[in-house]
């Protein structure tokens, strides 16, 4: 199983006209103090705030009509579940969606704004999967949308690469690295395809919370490894990029295309979100700031040396409440004055 560039150019054209053609941001002032040309895609302000549209929207566009009446379902941290919601309701069906009891108020609320009905899990106790299952199976086999682990949601994440290479291209750069937020590896596959395809020299690094780094030890062990969820596990503020493990289809395809993957604790990934505010007035959620973080916290400069590169940081959603965001704001304030 694989995703190829005609995949994802098929996915572009059915995405046109639905989905969003996001930004690619910078700040020269930003360029100054970091030494290097960073590109930021702003995926925020995509339609329901983060890239997952695209992905669920080429999916259930694809579906006959008679699985699309029965419905889909999928499980989600939030933004696959408003990806999902905006999705079905575009495609003139309806949509169940399992989601995590304490995900953020605002990820909760725009998912019941796009028409989608919401069951709630205990992230810690329950198999969000198996209840997905369950639910599908009662409607009459309606079909589940992955968040990530599925080729033609990969093909549609993908989109944003035909994107940053033609926007890159409009301004007279040509990417040395491209930096993108990593959960299950769906984003990266999809976009990585497409890099890889049209611009072959250049490098591709993921960048993930500490506390959840499977994607970073499946590398070094060339296996996908869970994270370890047992009770006392590393939290993080990144809470959209909190997969238990690397995907099946993604895992190979990643190994394959990426370069590297960094690691970042919370405190680096507020830097990204307070830097990509402070510079470019975007509001990010802090797991779509950390691609941003790698760069302007120095981490992803430990493993690939930037300076005087050309760097594209894909910024992956901003569905982020106030009270969260000020935090992240403060905690990124006072990492930049260290």
């Amino acid at each position: 199983m694989t995703v190829t560039i005609e995949d994802i150019r098929a996915a572009a054209r059915r995405i046109a006209g639905k989905a969003v053609l996001t930004p690619l941001l910078e700040s020269p002032l930003l360029n100054d103090r970091l030494g290097c040309r960073l590109l930021v895609k702003a995926e925020n302000l995509q339609l329901t705030g983060s890239f997952k549209f695209r992905g669920a929207f080429n999916r259930i566009s694809q579906l006959d009509d008679a699985t699309r009446a029965k419905g889909v379902v999928a499980y989600s941290t939030g933004n696959h579940a408003q990806g999902v919601a905006a999705a079905a309701k575009a495609a003139g069906t309806r949509a169940v969606i399992v989601i995590p009891k304490d995900a953020p108020e605002i990820k909760k609320r725009n998912t019941r704004a796009w028409g989608a009905e919401l069951v709630f899990h205990d992230r810690d106790t329950e198999d969000r999967v198996a209840i997905a299952e369950k639910i599908a199976k009662e409607r009459g086999g309606a079909p589940i949308i992955p968040p990530f682990d599925h080729e033609q949601v990969i093909a549609g994440q993908g989109t944003i690469g035909i994107e940053i290479a033609e926007q890159a291209e409009a301004l007279g750069a040509r990417p040395d690295l491209v930096v993108v937020p990593c959960g299950g590896g769906g984003l990266t596959a999809g976009i990585s395809t497409v890099i890889k395809a049209l611009l072959p020299a250049t490098e591709i690094y993921m960048a993930e919370p500490a506390a959840y780094d499977d994607t970073r030890r499946s590398f070094a062990a060339g296996e996908r490894l869970a994270n370890d969820l047992s009770p006392g596990h590393g939290t993080t503020i990144c809470d959209a990029l909190t997969a238990i493990m690397p995907g099946a289809i993604t895992f190979p395809i990643n190994r394959r295309n990426v370069s590297g993957v960094v690691a970042l604790d919370d405190d680096e990934a507020c830097a990204g979100l307070y830097a990509a505010f402070e510079n470019l007035k975007l509001v990010l959620e802090p797991s779509g700031a950390i691609a941003i973080a790698a760069v302007v916290s120095g981490v992803l400069g430990r493993a690939k040396a930037i300076e005087g590169k050309t760097v594209v940081a894909v910024a992956s959603g901003g569905n982020v409440d106030a009270a969260t965001f000020t935090t992240a704001l403060t905690r990124g304030a006072e990492f930049q004055s260290r």
